[in-house]
C-alpha cells in the first residue's frame, strides 16, 4: 500500500523541484536499480543506493550427462524370443547389451529367463506327432455343390472353420509348432544327429505340414484361394476370386491363418517355427504358373492350354519372380518347403529311374523358385521302403540321399511314428491326415488331439465317400 508523507516542508520542496525541472529543462540522472516484483496492489517508491546489489555471478552450465539408451526395446526383443522358448537366445542377447551391468531391469529379466529355462524338459523325439492338411476349403457352398469334385474335396480337404477350431484346441492343450530340423540335424557328411527340444512342463511339440499348395487349375471356381501374395506391409495373404471377378485379399488358407494365430499367440511356435509346405511343380507353385510348360507351350495339359488362351498377356518371367518373392517372405517368417515330387508321383509304385527323372524336374523348375530343400514328403502317403530303416541298398533311397534329402515323411494313422537314429542317414516321420475322411471314419484315432464333435463342420455332406 502507498505511503502518504504529510508535512508542509516536504510539500513545498516537491513543488519547487517540479518547477525547476519544467523551467530549466534539466535532466535528472536516475540511478540504476534491479527490477523487483511486488505483491498485487503495491508499487515501487524507488530504491536507495544502499539497497543496490551487484549483479550475481553466472552459474556455469554443467556438462550434459549422457542419456542411457532406452532398455524397453531391448526387453521387448528378449521377451519375444523367450515367449517362443528361445531362452538361450534371450539370455545371450540381454547379456550382450552395454547397459547390462548397470541396468536392474535387464538383470531382472536375465534372472527371470534363466529360471524359466531351468524348468524346461527334453521332449522325447519318438513321441512327436506330425499332422497335415491339404488346401483349405474357403467357400463350402462351392466345394460341396454336388459336382464330380465334391467327393474328393469331402474326403481329403478341411474347411476353414474346422481348421480354426483345431488350432484353438491344440493351443489350449499346450501344443507347440516345431520343425523336423529341430528334431535332428545333419552334418557335412550327411550323418544325422539327435537334437534336444526343450520345453516347459505341459508343452507338447508337433509338426505341421500342408500338401499341394499350388492352387491347381481343376480347383478354379470351387471355393478355394487362387494364390498367395505379399501385401504392401510385407505379410503373406491369399487372393480369392469373387463371383463377379473382383479379387479379395485375406486369410483364405492355412498359411495366413497360422501366421495370424502365432502373431496373437507367440508361444504356439518354438523358435519362430510355422510349418512345411510340400510342393509339386507341374501346375506351378503357390498359385503361380511357374512350370516350364507355360513358357515353352509344350506338353500342355488341357487346363494349362485354357489358362494360356485366357491370359494372352501372361509373362512367365514376372510370374516366377512374384512366386519367388512370396516364397522368400514365407521362409523369413518361419515356413519351410519340401518336395512332394514334381508330378505328384507314387513313390511306392514308381521305379527308381522314374523318381530320378521326376526329381530332376523338381530341381530344375521348382527349386529355383522355392529354394533347395532337404525334405521329401511322399505323395499319396506312399514310401520308398517298408517300416524297417532305409539302407543304401535301396536304390530309391540311395538316389534321394545323393541329392541331399535327409528328412522323409509318409502318411501313418498312428499317434506318432518316428525313426531318428543317432549317426544314421535319415529322419523318418509318419504324418496324420486331419481331413473329412479321417474325422468321419476314424474319430477315435484323433482323440489325443481333439474331439471331432467339437470340430466337425456341419456343412459337410454325409456320408463322406469311402476310399
Amino acid at each position: 500500500m502507498n505511503k502518504r508523507i504529510c508535512g508542509r516542508g516536504l510539500l513545498l520542496c516537491g513543488i519547487a523541484l517540479g518547477m525547476a525541472l519544467q523551467l530549466g529543462g534539466c535532466k535528472v540522472e536516475v540511478l540504476p536499480f534491479h527490477d523487483k516484483v511486488f505483491p498485487s496492489g503495491e508499487q515501487s517508491s524507488g530504491v536507495r543506493a544502499s539497497e543496490i546489489r551487484p549483479p550475481a555471478t553466472p552459474t556455469p552450465t554443467p556438462e550434459p550427462t549422457p542419456t542411457p539408451l532406452p532398455v524397453q526395446p531391448v526387453l521387448d526383443e528378449a521377451g519375444r524370443m523367450a515367449a517362443q522358448y528361445d531362452y538361450d537366445g534371450a539370455l545371450q542377447y540381454l547379456k550382450g547389451q552395454t547397459e547390462y551391468q548397470d541396468s536392474q531391469e535387464i538383470q531382472t529379466a536375465v534372472t527371470k529367463y534363466q529360471n524359466m529355462k531351468d524348468v524346461c524338459q527334453e521332449y522325447p523325439l519318438e513321441q512327436i506327432t506330425h499332422i497335415f492338411f491339404h488346401t483349405l476349403v474357403c467357400d463350402n457352398a462351392k466345394a460341396f455343390d454336388g459336382d464330380s469334385d465334391e467327393g474328393g474335396y469331402n474326403q481329403v480337404m478341411t474347411t476353414i472353420p474346422e481348421f480354426n477350431r483345431i488350432l484353438n484346441i491344440l493351443y489350449q492343450k499346450g501344443y507347440v509348432l516345431v520343425s523336423p530340423h529341430d528334431m535332428m540335424s545333419v552334418d557335412g557328411n550327411g550323418v544325422m544327429h539327435r537334437e534336444k527340444i526343450m520345453l516347459p512342463p505341459g508343452k507338447i511339440p508337433f509338426v505341421l505340414s500342408q500338401d499341394d499348395v499350388s492352387y491347381y487349375h481343376y480347383m478354379d471356381g470351387d471355393g478355394f484361394a487362387s494364390r498367395l501374395v505379399v501385401t504392401d506391409t510385407g505379410e503373406v495373404k491369399c487372393e480369392y476370386i469373387e463371383d463377379d471377378g473382383t479379387v479379395s485379399v485375406g486369410n483364405y488358407d492355412l498359411v495366413p491363418i497360422v501366421d495370424e494365430f502365432v502373431k496373437l499367440h507367440p508361444d504356439f511356435s518354438y523358435h519362430g517355427r510355422k510349418g512345411i509346405l510340400a510342393m509339386t511343380g507341374y501346375n506351378g507353385v503357390l498359385g503361380y504358373r511357374t512350370d516350364i510348360a507355360y513358357k515353352t507351350g509344350e506338353n500342355l495339359q488341357e487346363n494349362q492350354r485354357e489358362f494360356l488362351d485366357s491370359h494372352p498377356d501372361f509373362d512367365f518371367d514376372a510370374e516366377v519372380a512374384q512366386a519367388a518373392r512370396v516364397a522368400d517372405a514365407m521362409k523369413k517368417n518361419g515356413w519351410e518347403f519340401a518336395s512332394h515330387t514334381w508330378g505328384h508321383r507314387n513313390a511306392a509304385t514308381s521305379s527308381a529311374e522314374e523318381l530320378q527323372a521326376d526329381n530332376e524336374k523338381w530341381e530344375a523348375y521348382v527349386a529355383p523358385v522355392l529354394g533347395k530343400t532337404d525334405m521329401i514328403v511322399f505323395a499319396f502317403g506312399a514310401d520308398i521302403g517298408g517300416w524297417e530303416p532305409y539302407s543304401m541298398d535301396n536304390p530309391k533311397f540311395a538316389y534321394f540321399k545323393s541329392r541331399g534329402y535327409h528328412y522323409y515323411m509318409n502318411v501313418d494313422s498312428s499317434q506318432y511314428w518316428v525313426q531318428a537314429q543317432e549317426g544314421g542317414l535319415f529322419l523318418r516321420q509318419g504324418r496324420r491326415n486331419l481331413d473329412g475322411y479321417r474325422m468321419y471314419y476314424n474319430p477315435e484315432l484323433l482323440e489325443d488331439l481333439f474331439d471331432v464333435s467339437e470340430v466337425w463342420d456341419s456343412d459337410r455332406p454325409t456320408p463322406v465317400p469311402p476310399m
